[in-house]
């Protein structure tokens, strides 16, 4: 029988404990172990979005459809300031790459530098989300409506600009003739929720009536968002007649008819679920982005004091940036499954 040969391994080659198997330190190990456990939470989350998504498909909000505003523009502009933050962001994390980078030449100035950078663009992402909150929470100007039929629609189109209410009947602040121009959208919301509109004649929260002096509609477009008696899914109606059927259900002084926005318990845009899957979502990667920001903020601070340079490696940046490299990839999955699919 042959001997089996034996392969001699020099003692300088084996791994006798004490260090890192990987020459990797343990605070980058700890990161690593991190980093895989939350992306676990996140594809987690957006399998059971994608779950929930092909569940209602039929009524499910397409986002070009939802997020279509710009800051000082309005809307038009399908996810293009979603575009601009996804941008921001990818941008934000060549800066980190960057500081990683001058840490590794000992480039006190260079790690403080794109730092900043870094820093700045985090603020911007972080804001922009506030304020996509802040207009999904409130809604577009038509509104979800049901109709007649029991069926429920979104409403497209450009709405006509409300120049003013003319008051008919006084009320406790308003006398008759008076001529209001401020914070029209916002009364006539309010009074289509609580169904304080009849025939076009307006009640305002004073007890006045007043009529309501608005330009004409354009490129009108309902699309069906729930069944009823008559449409159907998917059901679009066009022009007139859609506008006469939107108009009757404002006019028609029944409450509750007209959703504006979202929060957790009623959606404008489409199933209820698809409210509390965003905020969940993006709520949770916003809160990684901040938390981001803010290690950054510290982290900056220390390059600055010359913390790292006095200990001879500037680790702390590279383990920050590992993170923020993080929090950029799980946006783009993000951006991608929500927003464009």
């Amino acid at each position: 029988m042959a001997g089996h040969a034996t392969q001699q391994i020099d003692s300088s080659s084996l791994w006798g404990g004490k260090v890192s198997p990987f020459s990797t330190s343990y605070g980058k190990l700890m990161m690593w172990f991190f980093l895989v456990s939350d992306a676990l939470t996140f594809g987690g989350l957006l399998i059971a979005y994608g779950y929930t998504r092909h569940d209602a498909q039929d009524a499910w909000p397409i986002g070009e459809e939802t997020f279509n505003s710009m800051p000082f523009l309005g809307h038009g502009f399908p996810l293009l300031y979603v575009a601009l933050m996804t941008f921001i962001l990818i941008v934000s994390s060549v800066t980190m790459v960057l500081a990683v980078e001058a840490g590794h030449r000992m480039d006190k100035r260079g790690v403080v530098k794109w730092m900043i950078a870094t820093i700045i663009g985090g603020f911007f992402f972080v804001g922009s989300q506030a304020w996509e909150w802040y207009h999904f929470i409130h809604g577009s100007e038509f509104g979800k409506v049901e109709l007649a039929d029991g069926s429920q629609a979104i409403v497209k189109g450009h709405f006509g600009e409300i120049e003013n209410f003319k008051v008919t009947f006084a009320g406790k602040h308003h006398k008759k003739g008076d001529v209001i121009t401020e914070d029209l959208m916002h009364q006539y919301q309010h009074a289509v929720v609580a169904g304080d509109i009849e025939n076009g004649v307006i009640t305002l929260h004073d007890g006045s009536k007043a009529t309501i002096n608005k330009k004409a509609d354009a490129h009108f477009e309902m699309i069906i968002k729930k069944d009823g008696s008559k449409n159907k899914v998917g059901d679009k109606l066009k022009g007139d007649r859609a506008c006469k059927q939107y108009y009757e259900v404002i006019n028609s002084g029944v409450s509750n008819k007209v959703i504006y926005g979202a929060n957790l318990k009623q959606n404008e845009y489409g199933p209820q679920q698809y409210a509390q899957f965003f905020f969940f979502i993006t709520g949770f990667h916003g809160f990684h982005v901040f938390s981001g920001v803010m290690i950054n903020i510290i982290i900056c601070l220390g390059a600055v004091a010359g913390t790292y340079h006095k200990r001879g490696h500037y680790e702390m940046v590279e383990k920050t940036g590992l993170y923020w490299h993080f929090v950029d990839l799980v946006w783009v999955f993000v951006f991608t499954f929500f927003y464009l699919v």
